[in-house]
């Protein structure tokens, strides 16, 4: 009979951090090796961390815990916190957020994008930080109300859904060591209800100070310093620090998703012992066998199909008979075969890890399931005889074994936490992924890769992993700049290469060669400007790249061939996408013309589909009526149908050509003047670019004579545009545009006589025949537009790169989408790239629709130390316990700056006492005027200390409105000013 699936819920994501690993592949590999991965501190890290001397002294003192490193690191820029709100901060919720991030990275969710519901369960031990702060005595009821934000488990969940913007239920559990297998029930249950379409489970026990434990007869600690679940020699517990998460979604939701999950939550359930058991400390057998068979029955499964067992495993000499006996009867009854369990003790390798125990008990399990492998119980000798082996499907592996249980692999993971709840889950190795068709990737001509931080560094080492990572593994690289692009957070710094393969990304990444860095501007996005070229830049072929890397590029180029006649649409066609079509053919007006205008409007529509709409447009020439089809000005079967007129017309004027010279419009006429020869001045497009048209002979004439005295270039074109040789197209244009409908723009529209018309503006509708054959003024175009929109950004939508290199000589920024002379599709997707990284909204999913996510490395997360002075160990190690052992002090580096201060500013130096009271909220030390309060990690509550501190100090009151609006340092400088002028002597007294 076949399972119901419908209930059952994949764990999409997982993250963790444990004792004596650097990530979770050398975590797993330590398990599977059986190495024991606590640490016995020496007498100096044990003083450095603020343990008393008299306890070192004590012979009953255990110098032994699982050590996590860096805990006192904090990525507290990438959320948006103060350095100062960090110090605050129990490491425990720093490390949660930071797992948190990763574990939503690993299941290829954007930490700060999810578009799903997603609900946090979330659970942490003690803070022994807040404790440590506590003790010193030096927390005023300010302070202190900030330090229980930031270390009571009341607050975690919601910081977490605050920080990365998720919006289901925000939930602390909290049930001892059972918390975060009880939080995984209790998310399983609200993914069932339909509470959300996500959960984020996530929990922590890190202790404050690492340091050890004082053994004491009969108590649960062990006295050898060695956890021991199930063995002869087991005398009690140790304990450990750590943090885990995992990521769930409804398998059903997850495999149409693409998701390739780490495992399979069947069944989950939850009980307490009550008071039948010998007292509130002691576990029940009656209750861990009831919590069993319920997860069984909720998994719709029997024992016989269960392989393996991730216990509770104390290794204490009362828990360890009552789980076994418990877990022995639960399996039997429901089906088990003798011997048929291997049983896991994840404490053996890295202590207790307390409210994470259960979470990581889960990981370890899911990671048994699917690689096929079972660990050894670590330092396992021989069997505790008292337990009971009579019939037991339970068996201890001392060595590392491929699975030899029932298939499909499925384990159960227990967690029991003091005072008798008890958790039990069921999990299943995942199903087979969906197959992929061969070859899938050979279409693409090259793949976008895009990384961001919060901070140069990270991305360095986040391009230096994933290079690394790549060329190890290889995976497709569709499915790479797919989950690059929807999974991840788009951060301020960032960073953006094309790579023909999988290969050469990697290698580009770590090589950084053809990187693009940008950052995004503190005031967000420049304003963005299409700008279309005029006749010259056609190429055979050039539809090409955009066709192959644009979605929906060839719907909209397919639109206007539709506006053209057939016979005409069918030559443009075959001129757009072959390389090989005759390129003097194509040069002829009649053909270039409505080829140009397809390909730039194409590209446009292509463009605001990936979310780059521009708040104005720009062209060259026949570019500006492409320009004014986008702006709505024209609409599109009007504007085609007036290309074709345009290029048909001229292409029946005299023949002619056009020169390039490298000077302006008047030197130009007086060079015109001197020569003698019948030119004119056809477009004035910089300050160093005027481009003289007129009879082939003449140009040709007028080069000679130009030899040596100011640099040219001949234009590729067989007419002379904005001359008087088109004046006969002039007629017959003029007497289309009656049938023609004509709008106000949309947009800011630059028009080719050097005006900027901006949306609302009437149009004329002969301004069109008139503009081919009067100069083309594009400096002056350029220049009101500069003045419309400073910082704007020019994307050049079409073939080459003509209008570009005018902009930049006119210190405007601009990116052309297809530079070369040989269009390819590398450039395209380069130029979307390096608009990415400047902060322009691409709407990077749409361009790798055929990807599916795939397991990458995630954040580098390497923060700064942060430990808030009031729990740093005190210089005299034999007084309170506080900090966190290392080489050195874990110091921030704001606190010692912030210690070091003088004396408060006088109140009537208002700059200094604004500043000087920044810099002691935020606990950030160099600030400049136009700094604001909110990104510097601010927030209203700081806001309302800060109202405060200044009216203490200036005798006003300061409206915290006022504050909150006036965001930056320089403004909210002049509001007190304003408010201390009100009152000079009461701000002169302090």
């Amino acid at each position: 009979m076949t399972r119901d699936r419908s209930l059952d819920i994949a764990v999409t994501g997982v993250f963790g951090r444990f004792p004596g690993s650097a990530d979770l592949a050398a975590w797993w590999e330590a398990l599977v090796e059986g190495r024991v991965l606590t640490t016995r501190y020496d007498e100096r890290r044990l003083r450095e961390a603020g343990v008393p001397q008299s306890l070192i002294d004590d012979p009953e003192f255990v110098p032994v815990h699982g050590h996590l490193d860096d805990a006192d690191r904090f990525e507290n820029a990438l959320f948006r916190v103060s350095p100062r709100e960090a110090e605050m901060m129990d490491p425990q919720h720093r490390m949660m957020l930071e797992c948190a991030w990763a574990a939503l990275e690993d299941a290829g969710t954007s930490p700060l994008g999810t578009p799903l519901t997603t609900g946090v369960y979330a659970s942490a031990s003690g803070s022994g930080y807040l404790r440590a702060m506590l003790a010193g005595g030096g927390l005023d009821p300010i302070t202190l109300e900030d330090a229980i934000h930031g270390n009571e488990p009341d607050f975690m969940a919601s910081l977490i859904s605050y920080k990365l913007n998720l919006t289901g239920p925000a939930v602390a559990v909290q049930t001892a060591c059972s918390s975060s297998l009880v939080a995984l029930h209790t998310a399983v249950q609200a993914l069932l209800n339909g509470e959300c379409d996500q959960a984020l489970v996530v929990g922590a026990g890190v202790a404050y100070p690492q340091a050890g434990h004082l053994h004491v007869a009969g108590g649960i600690h062990s006295a050898a310093g060695a956890c021991r679940p199930f063995d002869e020699h087991a005398d009690g517990v140790v304990a450990g620090s750590g943090v885990a998460c995992v990521v769930l979604r409804r398998l059903a939701d997850a495999l149409a998703d693409g998701v390739e999950p780490y495992g399979v939550v069947l069944g989950t359930a939850v009980n307490n012992d009550g008071s039948a058991k010998a007292g509130y400390y002691a576990p029940s057998a009656g209750g861990q066998e009831a919590v069993i068979r319920a997860a069984l029955d909720a998994a719709d499964v029997d024992g016989a199909s269960i392989g393996y067992l991730e216990t509770h495993g104390t290794g204490t000499r009362v828990g360890d008979p009552i789980e076994w006996s418990a877990a022995s009867s639960a399996l039997r009854a429901a089906g088990a075969a003798p011997g048929q369990v291997a049983v896991g003790a994840l404490k053996a390798n890295t202590g207790h890890l307390d409210n994470a125990a259960g979470l990581a008990g889960l990981i370890k399990a899911l990671f048994v399931v699917r690689e096929g492998i079972v660990p050894p119980v670590a330092g396992f000798t021989r069997l505790n005889p008292l337990l009971d082996t009579e019939d037991s499907p339970l068996y201890v592996p001392s060595a590392m074994a491929p699975w030899s249980g029932p298939e499909p692999r499925r384990a159960g993971v227990s967690s029991f936490g003091v005072g008798g709840t008890n958790a039990h889950a069921v999990v299943e190795a995942p199903p087979a992924p969906a197959p992929r068709p061969d070859g899938r990737d050979q279409s693409r001509a090259g793949h976008l890769a895009l990384l961001s931080a919060a901070d140069g560094e990270a991305l360095a080492r986040s391009a230096d992993r994933l290079g690394r990572h790549l060329a190890a593994h290889a995976p497709a690289p569709a499915d790479v700049t797919h989950t690059l692009a929807t999974g991840r957070a788009a951060l301020p710094e960032r960073l953006a290469v094309v790579g023909d393969d999988t290969a050469d990304l990697a290698h580009r990444l770590t090589a950084g060669a053809g990187v693009v860095r940008g950052r995004v501007p503190e005031t967000g996005p420049a304003p963005l400007v299409f700008a279309f070229p005029g006749q010259g830049s056609q190429r055979p072929g050039m539809a090409l790249p955009f066709a192959e890397t644009l979605p929906g590029f060839a719907e909209a180029l397919a639109d206007c061939l539709g506006a053209f006649e057939p016979g005409l649409a069918a030559e443009v066609e075959r001129a757009m996408h072959d390389p090989a079509f005759p390129e003097e053919e194509l040069a002829r007006t009649r053909l270039a013309q409505p080829a140009l205008f397809a390909v730039e409007y194409a590209v446009a529509v292509a463009l605001r589909g990936l979310g780059l709409v521009p708040q104005a447009v720009i062209g060259h020439s026949l570019g500006e009526i492409t320009a004014a089809c986008v702006a709505g000005v024209l609409e599109l079967a009007d504007a085609a149908r007036f290309v074709a007129l345009r290029g048909r017309a001229m292409q029946d004027c005299p023949e002619g050509a056009m020169l390039v010279l490298g000077c302006g419009e008047d030197a130009t006429r007086e060079l015109l003047a001197a020569g003698g020869l019948p030119l004119e001045v056809a477009a004035v497009n910089a300050t160093d670019n005027t481009v003289v048209a007129g009879p082939p002979e003449a140009v040709a004439e007028f080069e000679t004579w130009l030899a040596g005295r100011v640099a040219t270039h001949r234009l590729r074109t067989t007419r002379a545009f904005h001359s008087a040789l088109v004046e006969p197209s002039v007629p017959l244009l003029t007497a289309a545009l009656p049938e023609t409908s004509v709008h106000a723009p949309a947009v800011a529209w630059a028009v080719n006589d050097g005006r900027l018309l901006l949306p609302g503006t009437e149009v004329a509708a002969d301004s069109f025949a008139s503009a081919a054959r009067n100069p083309v003024r594009f400096a002056g175009a350029l220049d009101a537009l500069a003045r419309h929109l400073p910082g704007a950004l020019i994307v050049e939508a079409g073939p080459g790169r003509a209008l570009s290199a005018i902009a930049e000589a006119a210190d405007l920024t601009a990116v052309p989408l297809a530079a070369g002379r040989i269009a390819r599709a590398e450039d395209v997707l380069a130029a979307l790239g390096a608009l990415w990284t400047v902060g322009q909204p691409l709407a990077a999913d749409r361009l790798y629709a055929g990807g599916r996510p795939v397991r990458l490395p995630g954040y580098s997360f390497e923060g700064p130390r942060r430990t808030a002075p009031e729990a740093a160990p005190p210089s005299d190690t034999r007084g309170r316990v506080a900090g966190a052992p290392g080489p050195t002090t874990p110091q921030a580096e704001s606190t010692g700056s912030r210690q070091a201060q003088a004396a408060a500013p006088d109140p009537a130096d208002v700059p200094a006492l604004v500043a000087g009271l920044w810099a002691e909220l935020l606990g950030h030390q160099e600030i400049t005027a136009d700094a604001d309060f909110f990104a510097l990690g601010g927030d209203s509550l700081l806001v309302t200390r800060l109202a405060r501190r200044l009216g203490a100090a200036l005798g006003v009151q300061t409206p915290i409105r006022d504050l909150l609006l006036a965001r930056t340092l320089a403004r909210q400088t002049e509001v007190v000013a304003a408010l201390a002028a009100k009152a000079p002597v009461a701000a002169g007294a302090g």
